[in-house]
């Protein structure tokens, strides 16, 4: 019986599937068939419109590249966790991703808090995080061998806002709106840091709560004190509710700046046009049907296809992960490791998603794909760009 299977191994070590087979069960979440990636997300919480579509988007493009026989012959299977943009849900679910799903990689993850969160025992176990769903600039910073982001922070998209509406729109008098949370912070920071930048003072400061539906004290406070530039540390409602108060108000005289956690088509088509001629930075491209030709027409409809509704910004950002997923296992070869994955990570330069967005470039040392920020305006319930790529 040893002599038999002696003589086994002998002969698949012949062929190499030894060695293929020891390097395969030695990977976490990587087989000779398989490979599998973790996502922690939301699915039926406040911000389930991005968790949904964003992990169609991934599914989507797996599936494609699946049925062509996968990366180097193994297929890719997304595991979705629903944290309800809860952090214990979101520790929860990391939890059962990295110790019971094995998983290779954490992609996608959604929120700030959610992210900072499980970062800690996530690393510990050596699993690295791509592209989270959120522009906080704590998923790049500080730098960590296994944090990768792709698209430029909210800090990014307000001092490039700021620095434009300055000089093209001759404003003086910068002043900010923001959440006061870890996020609103964020940009209060970008809003000094950019003011300081050019010789400008930040006249005043206005915050509101997560949920606050009732903006006349803090756009009243504003208008009083002169402003004619306003920053926002907002995400959907509460820039569709403040500015609409503005307008309501006569204050036609201001430019309201927000970043990419409000880049939502929500925003863009509030009801009567109430947001029309917020300016906007973000990261990436809004596609629309009716302009969209080639690559994003196809896969538009493929996803309409597949899903029954018209995919959104989440749904952008989960294939252009999945994309820089399909190209990083590529790069890392057969026999990949984590450090190949990593590797083949840090070798993409030059990358260009099928929307335009940014050119995306990572190194040893530079695991943010881009601080480029692209300017946009509501006109006529659409996101318009009008400027950019921006830096500041």
């Amino acid at each position: 019986m040893r002599k038999s299977s002696l003589t086994i191994m002998a002969a698949l070590a012949a062929t190499g599937l030894v060695a293929h087979a020891a390097q395969a069960q030695s990977v976490r979440g990587v087989t000779r068939t398989e490979i599998v990636i973790g996502m922690h997300t939301d699915l039926s919480g406040p911000a389930a419109s991005y968790g949904v579509s964003s992990s169609n988007a991934m599914r989507l493009k797996f599936d494609e590249i699946n049925a062509q026989g996968g990366v180097h012959g193994r297929k890719i299977r997304l595991v979705v966790e629903d944290h309800q943009y809860q952090v214990p849900r979101a520790v929860q679910a990391a939890n059962k991703l990295i110790n019971r799903d094995k998983i290779f990689l954490m992609a996608g993850a959604l929120g700030t808090p959610m992210n900072n969160a499980v970062f800690p025992e996530q690393f510990k176990a050596g699993v690295p995080n791509l592209a989270p769903l959120t522009a906080a600039r704590s998923m790049a910073e500080p730098f960590h061998e296994l944090k990768f982001q792709t698209f430029s922070s909210y800090y990014d998209h307000i001092r490039a806002g700021i620095k434009y509406l300055v000089e093209k729109n001759g404003r003086k008098k910068i002043c900010t709106l923001y959440q006061d949370t870890d996020f609103g912070k964020e940009i209060l920071e970008a809003t000094q840091d950019q003011a300081k930048a050019m010789n400008m003072q930040v006249v005043e400061t206005a915050t509101n709560t997560p949920i606050a539906t009732d903006f006349t004290a803090q756009i009243t406070k504003l208008r009083a004190a002169g402003c004619d530039l306003v920053a926002m540390g907002s995400i959907v409602r509460d820039a569709i509710v403040p500015y609409a108060t503005a307008r309501k108000m006569g204050w036609n005289d201001v430019d309201f700046v927000a970043q990419s956690a409000s880049f939502d088509q929500i925003v863009a088509s509030a009801p009567g046009g109430s947001t029309e001629g917020l300016y906007v930075g973000a990261g990436t491209v809004m596609p629309y049907r009716d302009t969209a030709t080639g690559a994003v027409a196809a896969w538009w409809d493929a996803y309409k296809a597949k899903y029954g509704s018209d995919p959104n910004i989440g749904a952008v950002y989960g294939h252009n992960i999945a994309d820089l997923i399909i190209t990083a296992l590529d790069r890392a070869g057969k026999d990949v490791t984590t450090e190949k994955f990593l590797k083949g990570l840090e070798g993409i330069s030059g990358y260009r998603d099928i929307f335009g967005g940014p050119v995306i470039s990572f190194g040893p040392q530079k695991h943010q794909g881009t601080t480029e920020v692209l300017f946009f305006q509501i006109q006529k319930g659409r996101f318009v760009q009008i400027a950019g790529p921006l830096k500041y």
